[in-house]
This record gives structure tokens, sequence and C-alpha cells, in this order.
């Protein structure tokens, strides 16, 4: 099976823990188009549920399929929300934003009951760091919030290349919300939480992709199958190894 055909099939499973009625988050990104994909052919069979995209492209997507869609204005609690990542460890943190959307995929994924993260195997790492860590910022001040960024994640042992994205085009990235992405590519992160810590001590820092203690499973597909893990069980294992 193809990469693509293996986020399909984890995008299948995740399919299995939607119920009528549901309140839903759409995440962004390649895997989750998938997940939305086949939730509209569901709704397109009847299927009632509605759902909060969390970029324009998800809603775009959404609005073709005819996927109800709302606001967390009108309904701020939602029963789940399934998403991709761009890494995720063995205690289910992740990293987030290689699409540029982490801004609104961290609130739509904390405004929720569960949140189920889908990927192909390749996404699952011993240590955080490997994929560059987007982080969303200001752009006023940005010199500022550079050299901000990269002191204090200094001070929380992460060092590297920090760089403002860009389009193939060659110019700033600019997010849904109007921001710029920064992405910091520290090679590893050891301490995910230091980190998170030291970030939001950077005013100009909108937000981060690092997504710690947000997602309680993720489904995992490549060549020996899908498997569910749970946020829980794995915690305690590695409560155990400790």
């Amino acid at each position: 099976m193809s990469a693509d055909a293996w986020k399909r099939a984890a995008a299948e499973k995740a399919m299995t823990f939607v119920t009528p009625g549901m309140k839903l988050g759409l995440g962004t990104g390649s895997t989750a188009a998938h997940f939305v994909d086949l939730l509209g052919g569901r709704v397109a069979d009847g299927l009632n549920v509605v759902c909060v995209p969390t970029s324009d492209a998800t809603r775009e997507q959404a609005e073709g399929l005819g996927i109800p869609l709302t606001t967390l204005d009108d309904v701020p609690f939602l029963d789940l929300t399934v998403d991709g990542a761009d890494e995720f460890d063995n205690r289910l943190r992740l990293i987030k934003g290689g699409g540029g959307a982490l801004l609104r995929e961290k609130i739509v994924a904390t405004s929720s009951e569960r949140m189920i993260v889908i990927a192909d195997f390749s996404k699952r790492v011993e240590t955080l760091g490997s994929f560059p860590l987007p982080v969303e910022v200001l752009k006023f001040g940005l010199r500022a919030t550079l050299h901000l960024i990269e002191v204090l994640s200094a001070d929380a042992g992460c060092s590297g290349e920090i760089a403002v994205r860009k389009t193939s085009r060659g110019e700033p990235f600019i997010t849904d919300s109007g921001h710029l992405i920064v992405d910091c590519s520290f090679g590893r992160i050891d301490d995910p939480e230091a980190l998170d810590e030291a970030l939001k001590f950077v005013p100009g820092v909108v937000e981060h992709g690092l997504f710690l203690g947000i997602a309680d499973h993720a489904i995992v597909s490549g060549p020996e199958g899908v498997v569910v893990l749970d946020a829980q069980d794995l915690e305690m294992a590695n409560a155990d190894e400790d």
C-alpha cells in the first residue's frame, strides 16, 4: 500500500467513532482531507452531524461535499475532533502546523471532548523535533520575536535554524488568521513541556504547534495494519517504564 492508502485506512477507522448527532471538528491536511471525504459520503447517505472546520481549505472541501457546518461561536463545545499530525511520540504529544492551520486546529481540538489523531506509521517518532516546529507569530516586531524565540528555546534545550515560512513563490506564508509562520528546525525536542512554557513568554507568539495532553487517541496505519493507541494506556505504560 502507498502512504496515501495508509492515510485513508486510518481515516476509515476514525469514521467508526462517529455517531449520528455528533458535533465534529474537522482537521486540516492530507490525512484529515480523507476523513472529510469519507464523512461527506456518509452525510450524503443520511448521517446527521454538524461540523467546525479548522481552515478555509477544509471549509471549502466540506461545503463542496454538502457537510453541514457551524462555528464555535454558535456551538462552543464539540464531541470529537479528527485531525492529522506531522509527528507524534509515545505519549501522544504532537507536532502540528505543517499545513499552517495550527492556531485554529488547537482552538477546535481543545473545544472538543475528545481528539483523535489519524496518521500513517511514518509520523510516529521516539523524540519530537525531526519535523520543524511551526510557530504562528504576529507580523509586528518580527525580528524581536525571532530573537526571543531563539533565546528562550535555547534555555529549554532547543537550538537550530528559525526561519519565516515562505510560499512556493517566495512570499511570506500568511495563515487564515493573517499571521506568519516561523519554522523551528530543532532536530530534537527532549523536553516538549519546557519548550511549551518557554514559548508562552514570547509576546509575539500567537500559538505554537506542540499539542501536549490534547490527543486522546491515535489511529496509525501501516504495513502491519491499523492500530488504535490510547493516551491513558500509553501514559501508564510510560510510567511503568520510568
